[in-house]
């Protein structure tokens, strides 16, 4: 008992010192629109750029992109610019009551396009690297696959590609009770507390856990800064643009559009068998919202000859951003644009074996099966 009071008083003490800060990577804005911004990370002046080819990542529409660089020792982009890569992100920013009217076409082509453009007019060679996450890895995947010129090679990462899973999302969205029409007629952008609340049903005892979790190791000043910058962020999400919302439900989750080879941007055909680039997919063996079936179906659709999945354990966030993420998931995506950079990057020395540095992980070079609907 004096242990558990410890620990509260440990966390009340802790709470008295406010959130930690995120998003601390020196950056600036190099572009700018509505309400969306491109960042570039600075160059560290300790690490000359040892790569061509310039990385843009690509977050989820409804989350904050400081996901990507949360704090010290767990931030991607940091670690990245470590590495001597070129780094941008795109901030999709906050949505007004304006927006509501936004469609799938504005942010997928004209946004996500011109982010691209300016990102490869800044590259040796007019093309870059795209990684996206989650719904951004949806995004940048219908993207290359209307517009492939500029994108040198993409990464997906933990995103929903074939809708017709098992996952509880999917079930869910297909009822047909499930008016996606009165939502967006009724309040114009999908808010963030009603997405919120259907992420938490997913898992109902996670908040609990967390708790638990949070008083056993409330003595752990490190993991309690991990632990609240990631809370900090999953509490800071983002309305959904009402019109781009309708499409995305209807012809993604309801008509699995993209895997049968009938989704369109811009009235430009959008087929997974069009993207010739490389090709990563990347899956979590405990992602609960982007189930592996989902997510690596991407390579069953795309024609590169030049393709693998990345199978990792752990969750559709912590196998991310966690500490341990730079001893594996980091590494491996670091080692995989270098493979297909420049004759300096290739000479590298390689990996060990199909997954360096991860005990459980499969690196697969084939075409993955298509995954039940």
């Amino acid at each position: 008992m004096s242990k558990l009071f410890d620990g509260l008083k440990k966390l009340v003490d802790r709470a008295g010192r406010g959130l930690p800060p995120v998003g601390q990577t020196p950056h600036d804005v190099v572009f700018a629109e509505n309400k969306w911004r491109l960042l570039r990370f600075r160059p560290r002046p300790d690490v000359a750029r040892r790569f061509r080819t310039p990385i843009l990542l690509v977050p989820s529409l409804i989350n904050r992109w400081y996901i990507l660089d949360l704090q010290p020792g767990r931030s991607f982009a940091e670690w990245l610019v470590a590495q001597g890569h070129d780094v941008y992100i795109i901030d999709w920013g906050t949505p007004g009551a304006e927006d509501r009217y936004l469609t799938f076409d504005d942010v997928c082509d004209r946004y996500l396009g011109r982010a691209l453009r300016q990102v490869a007019r800044r590259s040796p060679d007019g093309v870059a690297h795209v990684l996206g996450y989650c719904l951004g890895g949806t995004l940048a995947t219908i993207h290359a696959a209307a517009r492939p010129e500029r994108v040198a090679s993409l990464v997906a990462l933990a995103a929903p590609i074939d809708f017709h899973d098992d996952g509880l999302l999917s079930v869910w969205t297909r009822t047909p009770t499930f008016d996606v029409g009165a939502i967006v007629d009724a309040f114009g952008n999908v808010p963030w507390p009603l997405m919120q609340a259907s992420f938490h049903l997913l898992k109902p005892t996670l908040n609990l856990a967390k708790v638990v979790a949070l008083v056993d190791r409330a003595w752990d000043d490190e993991f309690l800064d991990g632990f609240l910058a990631t809370e900090r962020w999953g509490n800071d999400n983002v309305s959904f643009p009402g019109e781009c919302y309708r499409r995305y439900i209807e012809e993604l989750y309801r008509g699995n559009a993209l895997v049968r080879g009938a989704f369109t941007l811009s009235a430009r055909p959008a087929r997974l068998d069009a993207i010739d680039c490389p090709v990563l997919a990347v899956t979590f063996g405990h992602d609960h919202i982007v189930p592996r079936a989902s997510a690596g179906a991407l390579l069953a659709g795309v024609s590169s000859p030049d393709q693998a999945e990345l199978h990792l354990a752990g969750g559709h966030v912590g196998a991310v951003v966690s500490r341990k993420a730079a001893q594996t998931l980091w590494p491996q995506l670091s080692r995989w644009w270098a493979a297909r950079d420049t004759d300096e990057a290739r000479g590298l020395e390689p990996p060990d074996g199909d997954a360096p540095g991860v005990a459980h992980a499969e690196m697969a070079t084939a075409p993955a099966a298509a995954p039940g609907a």
